[in-house]
């Protein structure tokens, strides 16, 4: 068997395929079967800025409540903890997933604001996660708001949380910044371990009967790798931070070429959804054949080797061959 080993974020993995956040990893039998499958690390379901917002203001509203009914009450009621219920769903979960395996676990926070939810980073920290994913699922809708200000509001997201902890972090990145290699540049500089490419937003459906807009979940296909696939190619060697491919994950060769434009990692998610988590054995002895079959001994012996720096035809990934494509006979 070849060499599947791959460092993300100065952590050894001992394969590039990684589950990403997901409901999958929301039970401990199926965190161990991902890790008996294969992975190289989990990266544990969100716990959203929404969930921890809501319950704050559930408890108030209850204490506030007996407060003008009976004043005296309130003197029975403890004061509210730092952790709640989903937050301590959350540590236990942290707690019991390093008991069970043996590979990384991974947190991750998902939230849209600068506030105190990013507090939470330390606290998984002392759980046991060996490494904070950071996803900032922000949609500026202001016309005032200009595009350096979207990017402070991340670095400064990550810059509060690399305050708190000493275990790397990770922020996962939309394709919507107007220059990739400006806010990924910053990130690296601002502390971040590592940088995913890309978020994919779930995007409202309109029903036309209804007159209303619905909520519409379709699951990625493996045409949806080639823009994580440009960006990784173009970014491999040029910053510090580790870098994870999400998004069209879905086959051996989906990896393969991951790893050859420059990532550490493959995430996958989609595909576990639609074919199970036994579809990640699947994926690990894929990769290990198709090296052993090209005469490769290591991942590492391919990574970045067809990347914007190394490639022999770096024009892939720059606008000649936008231009190459739509000026042939054959498009």
């Amino acid at each position: 068997m070849t060499d599947l080993t791959t460092t993300y974020m100065g952590l050894s993995l001992r394969s590039p395929i990684v589950p990403s956040a997901s409901p999958l990893s929301r039970n401990l039998d199926n965190i161990k079967q991902m890790a008996e499958a294969g992975a190289g690390a989990i990266i544990l379901y969100s716990l959203f800025e929404e969930q921890i917002d809501q319950e704050a203001m559930l408890l108030d509203d209850i204490l506030m409540d007996q407060q003008d009914r009976y004043a005296e009450m309130t003197d029975f009621f403890p004061e509210p903890q730092i952790f709640r219920r989903d937050e301590m769903a959350y540590l236990d979960l942290i707690r019991d997933a390093k008991a069970a395996v043996e590979i990384p676990i991974i947190a991750s926070l998902n939230g849209y604001s600068e506030g105190g939810w990013t507090r939470y980073a330390k606290v998984f920290e002392q759980a046991g996660a060996d490494a904070i994913e950071l996803n900032l699922y922000y949609i500026p809708t202001s016309h005032r708001l200009t595009g350096a200000q979207v990017e402070d509001l991340y670095l400064n997201v990550l810059r509060n949380v690399k305050d708190e902890v000493s275990i790397p972090v990770a922020m996962k990145l939309s394709p919507f910044f107007s220059s990739i290699p400006h806010i990924t540049t910053m990130l690296s500089r601002s502390g971040a371990d590592g940088l995913v490419l890309f978020n994919r937003f779930y995007q409202p459906e309109i029903d036309i009967e209804a007159m209303a807009s619905k909520r519409s979940l379709v699951l990625s296909t493996s045409d949806e790798l080639r823009l994580p696939l440009r960006w990784i190619g173009l970014l491999h060697g040029t910053l510090d931070a580790s870098l994870a491919l999400t998004t069209g994950v879905h086959t051996p060769e989906d990896v393969i070429k991951a790893l050859l434009a420059g990532a550490d990692i493959a995430n996958v998610c989609s595909v576990l959804l639609k074919d199970g988590i036994e579809k990640l054995e699947d994926l690990v002895k894929g990769v290990d054949l198709w090296l052993e079959r090209h005469d490769y001994a290591s991942v590492a012996e391919i990574k970045g080797i067809l990347s914007h720096q190394q490639t022999p035809n770096p024009a892939a990934f720059e606008r000649a061959n936008y231009v190459q494509l739509v000026g042939s006979d054959g498009f």
